[in-house]
């Protein structure tokens, strides 16, 4: 599955913080930023978690994460 969301993640540092929980969260998938993207898009395309569980990850770290359609 492929998931889109729009996060309030606005810069390279943030992404990085990010990165490594991320792997570990999430370890057979893919993912990304676009930053240059007004709605900071990250892109999770992935078998092993569902929106909800993406939303609540980063929520966790205190950033905003809406699912786009």
């Amino acid at each position: 599955m492929i998931y889109i969301f729009k996060t309030s993640v606005m810069t390279q540092k943030a992404v990085k913080k990010l990165a490594n929980k991320l792997n570990q969260f999430i370890p057979n998938s893919k993912w990304n930023f676009d930053l240059e993207d007004c709605d900071k898009i990250l892109r999770v395309e992935s078998r092993e978690v569902n929106v909800i569980q993406i939303i609540e990850f980063l929520n966790k770290y205190k950033f905003e994460c809406l699912e786009l359609e």
